[in-house]
């Protein structure tokens, strides 16, 4: 009698999103997706990922207390703490879309669902590497913002923002951003996500000043399978979610021309950013999250 040998999963199959969907809460997938990177990249130096003893620095007021080496106090009664290699004391300001777009997909996740893992893992991201780390929830107001912080406890306010989002209304770019500018005390990363429908100017006037005042941006489109492959084989009736028009389309638009459409304004947005200095990075909700972290620490790795 022959036994049957089952085929562990490999670490890509564990960032998929239908198996992150199946974890209890944000904190475990924020875990796992990054340890699950980590991992796959070997620690490759490359992406400033390595956690090597570097050197002591006096500790300061805010300094995480989890890095203070206590051998050093005990023997010299002076209080130090731990810098690593990759330490660079970063901020990141993660910006979350949640209009009535966002809720848009699956299974096994809507975009929002992926744009909270996804959020939520750079944010465990930047905690590891002692960045302060911030959070706003915005769609056509700003509805819960979180300053940027490297405090000990500060990780899981930025998880509660980002779990507690859901999607409704419309979207304006010019709010979160405005709100941004007015909070922002020094430079670091920012990431935008949203699925970005919108109208491409009016989203620059907002990224613009960041770029400007040296803020390094990088966009997070993110959207469903169905939006970027359609597969209709009879007429359809779309409702727009955040307006509630609705029109009916053809299988013979949504296969020729649609694609098309859809392609040239991913295309024409990814131009605007890199006109003025900022990254895009196209992410399918289908697949695994690890190609979008990759991204984000390869645009991360270019700004040091």
């Amino acid at each position: 009698m022959s036994t049957a040998h089952t085929r562990p999963q490999s670490t890509r199959d564990l960032l998929r999103p239908e198996v992150l969907a199946s974890l209890k809460n944000l904190d475990l997938v924020a875990r796992s997706v990054v340890e699950g990177v980590m991992i796959g990249l070997h620690r490759s130096p490359a992406f400033g990922f390595s956690q090597e003893f570097a050197e002591y620095r006096a500790y300061a007021e805010g300094d995480d207390p989890r890095f203070i080496d206590w051998n050093v106090y005990a023997r010299t009664g002076k209080t130090y703490i731990k810098r690593f290699l990759g330490d660079t004391n970063s901020h990141l300001m993660i910006l979350v879309d949640t209009s009535a777009s966002m809720g848009f997909g699956g299974p096994p996740v809507t975009k929002l669902e992926y744009a909270k893992f996804l959020g939520a893992s750079l944010a465990f991201l930047a905690a590891r590497q002692h960045d302060a780390v911030g959070c706003m929830i915005f769609d056509e107001e700003v509805r819960d913002y979180r300053a940027p912080s490297s405090r000990g406890g500060k990780l899981q306010g930025v998880l509660h923002c980002l779990d507690s989002a859901t999607a409704s209304t419309g979207t304006k770019f010019d709010k979160p951003f405005d709100k941004f500018r007015e909070t922002m005390t020094r430079r670091g990363l920012v990431a935008v996500i949203s699925d970005f429908y919108c109208d491409i100017e009016e989203l620059l006037a907002g990224v613009r000043p960041l770029a400007w005042h040296g803020q390094d941006v990088v966009l997070f489109q993110v959207l469903d399978k169905q939006e970027l492959d359609p597969e209709f084989k009879s007429n359809v009736l779309l409702e727009d979610l955040e307006t509630g028009e609705a029109i009916e389309v053809a299988p013979q638009f949504m296969s020729e021309a649609y694609p098309k459409r859809i392609r040239a304004h991913v295309d024409d947005l990814k131009n605007a950013a890199a006109g003025i200095g900022a990254d895009h990075v196209l992410v399918n909700t289908s697949n695994s999250l690890d190609e979008a972290l990759r991204n984000y620490l390869l645009f991360r790795q270019r700004r040091q």
